[in-house]
C-alpha cells in the first residue's frame, strides 16, 4: 500500500496529493448519452448488416448487455430491431472511438472475437453475427510512451514545482508527464481553472475545462482514481491487447518516489476508473 506522508491542502490557487480509494464508472464527459444515433466517441451496433437497422449505441466497454427486457441495452434508433436486446441481436458496426474494439461471443470478455479498429465500419463475422454478448476498447492504434522516471525533481518532498502543485507527490509527476511526454502546458489553472487540486478533483476540473474525460485508457491519458482523501492519478504509458493498461506514476508504491505497474479499469485501491484525455 501506498505511504502518504501528509496531507495537502490549497497552496495560493493550487495543489494536490496522492492516496488510496474506490472508484466509479460513468460515460465520458463528451459523450452524448445513448440516443441511438452513432455520435463522435462512440461504438454503435446495427440490428441489420451493413449499417442498417436501429442502432445501439455506447461510450465505453461493456462486460454484459443484460438478456431480457425491462433493463437490457436496447436498440434505441428507429429501424428494424428497436426495441430488442443488443445481446446476440447485432449484424454490423462503426467504430466511432479513438480505440480499437473488441467484440466478444461471450459476456464478460469471452470467447472468440473480432477487433474494429478506430473508425471502421464492417459487419459481424459469421461467428459473431447475431452472436455478440460483450465488447471492451483495447488499444489506440500504435501508441505508446517509454516506461522511464524522468521527472526533473527526483527526492523532493516537499516545495511547489513550476506548475504549482507539490513536488513528489502523484500531480506533479502527472503534470510533468503531460508537459513532456505530450506537449500539453499543464498547470494547476490550466484552461482558467482556479485549481486542478487534488488527485480525485481532477474529473470535475476537467469536466469544467472542456477536457473529455473516458472510462476506458488511450496511451497519453491521465488515469484517475477518484476515492480515497486524496485520490491519485498516473499517466498511461501504454494499453494492452488483454485490456489491462501501463502506468508510470508516484508516491504510490513508495512515498514521494517513482514506480511503473500494469493495471486494470476497475474499482480496487489499485485500479482506475476515469481517464482524462488532453490530446
Amino acid at each position: 500500500m501506498p505511504r502518504i506522508t501528509r496531507a495537502l491542502g490549497a497552496l495560493g490557487a493550487s495543489v494536490l496529493g496522492a492516496t488510496l480509494g474506490v472508484l466509479a464508472v460513468a460515460v465520458p464527459a463528451q459523450a452524448a448519452s445513448r440516443d441511438g444515433v452513432c455520435n463522435a466517441g462512440e461504438f454503435c451496433y446495427y440490428y441489420n448488416s451493413n449499417y442498417a437497422g436501429s442502432v445501439s449505441d455506447h461510450a465505453g466497454s461493456l462486460a454484459d448487455y443484460g438478456s431480457t427486457q425491462p433493463g437490457c441495452y436496447e436498440f434505441k434508433g428507429a429501424g428494424g430491431g428497436q426495441g430488442l436486446c443488443v445481446k446476440n441481436n447485432a449484424a454490423s458496426v462503426w467504430n466511432r472511438t479513438g480505440n480499437t474494439v473488441r467484440v466478444y461471443y461471450n459476456s464478460s470478455y469471452g470467447g472468440s472475437y473480432q477487433n474494429f479498429a478506430a473508425g471502421a465500419k464492417a459487419n459481424l463475422n459469421a461467428t459473431l453475427k447475431n452472436n455478440n454478448a460483450s465488447h471492451q476498447l483495447i488499444s489506440a492504434a500504435g501508441t505508446s510512451y517509454p516506461a522511464k522516471d524522468d521527472y526533473p525533481y527526483k527526492g523532493a518532498t516537499s516545495g511547489i514545482d513550476p506548475w504549482n502543485f507539490y513536488k513528489g507527490q502523484c500531480t506533479s509527476f502527472a503534470a510533468w508527464a503531460l508537459r513532456s511526454r505530450v506537449g500539453v502546458p499543464f498547470t494547476n489553472q490550466y484552461k482558467g481553472e482556479t485549481r486542478w487540486g487534488n488527485a480525485k478533483e481532477w474529473v470535475a476540473a476537467a469536466g469544467r475545462a472542456g477536457v473529455p474525460v473516458y472510462n476506458n485508457p488511450k496511451a497519453g491519458d491521465v488515469a484517475v482514481r477518484l476515492g480515497g482523501t486524496y485520490g491519485h492519478v498516473a499517466f498511461v504509458t501504454k494499453v494492452n491487447t488483454n485490456g489491462t493498461f501501463e502506468i508510470d506514476e508516484y508516491n504510490y508504491l513508495y512515498a514521494d518516489k517513482y514506480s511503473h505497474r500494469t493495471v486494470s479499469v476497475g474499482t480496487a485501491n489499485n485500479q482506475f476508473s476515469k481517464f482524462i484525455r488532453f490530446k
